[in-house]
């Protein structure tokens, strides 16, 4: 499938499936439509008088069009109150536009949508980012020749109306093959994506996009000390790999930056096992934060920034068997913190703490974690919000323009250092959980043990990073969910 900008307007253009989008004002509706030739007017009008278009946001009524004429179909896209109207709306409505364009088998497709901002390359920027990510299907796993038809349309489609924006369409494109890899890790299966996976996907990105790789493996990760990652890994068949992929700017960079993501690749919960109604089943989700890492270094990669970034990932798996990690235990994480295990389900924390330690070693100016953390993150906050926790006013600003940029949803949540009461232990300097009031709140204290002095933020995706339900341009599964707030950040 291709995507171009071209100069020519909906009212001149040829082809399978036309799509316009309109703000909720009918007598722009009107005025626009008067612009058209008559034979496409007519036609417009009548769907327009026949379901009663408002050009509210949602509504996506369309006709066939009969005779010779040079278009086939045609599609309003209500995008509501030209007041709330932002690039995302721009990313949904084309998302719109693509499923439906693909639903019809269209060939070729034609969308012309108004500007945001009057920002021609970041209105085609989110435009070719809703369309590539809609059509995104991930069909690996079926058997069915038939599951792979429905990718072959539309074979291009058209964004009308605009010039000389090549490059904001690929600049799409490279963020987007990001956020594909990463619903790809996501979705996959915990005999596919094991920790040594991780690594070969670090390695792949590193060849072919330039970035350099260091995998630590058990021998090297004891002699750094690293007792908590290795505590959650003691039960499992499968090597942990720490994963260290970093990109280099060819001139001097202007910022230092890591990005650290959890990497359990399946959670058993351990001893504390996981029980039905718990989510098991789902747990081969639980390295979307790693998932995010590894998909914003690709697309870093491609992208090229004047900035320094480390990407960094603990990987293991949390298993059972005769030497799984015991409630009781304590464990030495890497900068000498004692930590008491209260709950062997609550190992990303354990992980991502030596994750922390080493990415401060890199001297970068900032440290991004992200993991799917906590339950209590999606009691407080659902399953379109994450969860952002820093003691940074200025780095929670860069983030909050960051993840506005993409569409992605953060809430600043309180870093309340009373309730790290709750995390006191009588024998070890910590419990790896506090009491359930708070969970996630304390889940963040215990990860900012682990920072010294670096400006530092957590976010909790636990509940963004996978979808039950189809919208917009996130399909049902994995969403890629953080990459595009990432790699804007970096991009900053």
């Amino acid at each position: 499938m291709k995507i171009q900008a071209i100069d020519t307007v909906a009212a001149d253009w040829s082809g399978d499936y036309l799509g316009i989008g309109f703000f909720e004002d009918s007598t722009t509706i009107e005025a626009y439509l008067t612009q058209l030739n008559q034979p496409l007017r007519d036609v417009l009008q009548d769907l327009v008088s026949e379901t009663e278009f408002q050009g509210k946001a949602g509504e996506q009524p369309w006709t066939r069009i009969a005779g010779k004429g040079s278009i086939r179909k045609v599609m309003l896209i209500g995008l509501g109150s030209q007041e709330t109207f932002t690039l995302d709306s721009l990313r949904q409505a084309a998302a719109t536009f693509a499923k439906a364009a693909q639903k019809q088998k269209a060939a070729s497709a034609g969308l012309q949508l108004p500007l945001w901002n009057d920002d021609a390359a970041a209105s085609t920027q989110a435009t070719a980012e809703g369309i590539e990510l809609a059509l995104h299907q991930d069909i690996r796993f079926k058997s069915d020749p038939e599951a792979q038809k429905s990718g072959e349309y539309p074979h291009d489609i058209n964004l009308l109306g605009l010039a000389n924006q090549a490059a904001a369409i690929e600049t799409a494109q490279q963020i987007c093959t990001g956020v594909l890899l990463t619903r790809e890790l996501v979705a996959a299966p915990a005999n596919v994506v094991t920790p040594s996976a991780l690594a070969e996907t670090a390695a792949q990105i590193a060849a072919d996009h330039g970035l350099t790789l260091e995998v630590l493996e058990r021998e090297e990760c004891e002699a750094q000390g690293m007792g908590a990652f290795l505590g959650v890994s003691l039960a499992s068949d499968l090597p942990p790999k720490f994963i260290h992929l970093t990109y280099k700017p060819s001139g001097t960079p202007r910022r230092k930056l890591a990005i650290v993501g959890k990497g359990v690749t399946f959670d058993s919960g351990g001893l504390n096992l996981k029980v039905g109604g718990s989510g098991i089943e789902t747990m081969k989700m639980d390295m979307a934060g790693s998932g995010a890492t590894l998909g914003a270094a690709k697309a870093i990669g491609q992208l090229k920034p004047d900035v320094e970034v480390h990407f960094i990932v603990a990987a293991a798996e949390n298993m059972i068997s005769g030497h799984a990690l015991r409630p009781g235990d304590i464990l030495t994480a890497s900068n000498g913190k004692t930590i008491e295990i209260n709950n062997t389900d609550a190992e990303g924390r354990l992980t991502l703490a030596d994750a922390l330690v080493f990415a401060e070693k890199q001297g970068v100016d900032a440290i991004v974690d992200l993991a799917t953390l906590t339950g209590a993150c999606i009691v407080a906050l659902g399953h379109d919000i994450a969860g952002m926790w820093t003691p940074e006013d200025s780095l929670a600003e860069e983030l909050t323009q960051a993840s506005d940029q993409a569409g992605e949803k953060f809430w600043r949540m309180p870093l309340e250092e009373k309730y790290f009461e709750g995390l006191k232990s009588p024998i070890a300097d910590m419990k790896n959980t506090g009491p359930r009031p708070g969970g996630s709140i304390t889940a963040a204290l215990f990860l900012k043990q682990y920072i010294e002095n670096t400006p530092w933020a957590h976010l909790d995706v636990a509940g963004p990073v996978w979808t039950e339900k189809e919208n917009g341009y996130l399909n049902v599964g994995a969403t890629g969910f953080a990459v595009r707030t990432l790699v804007n950040w970096v991009m900053g």
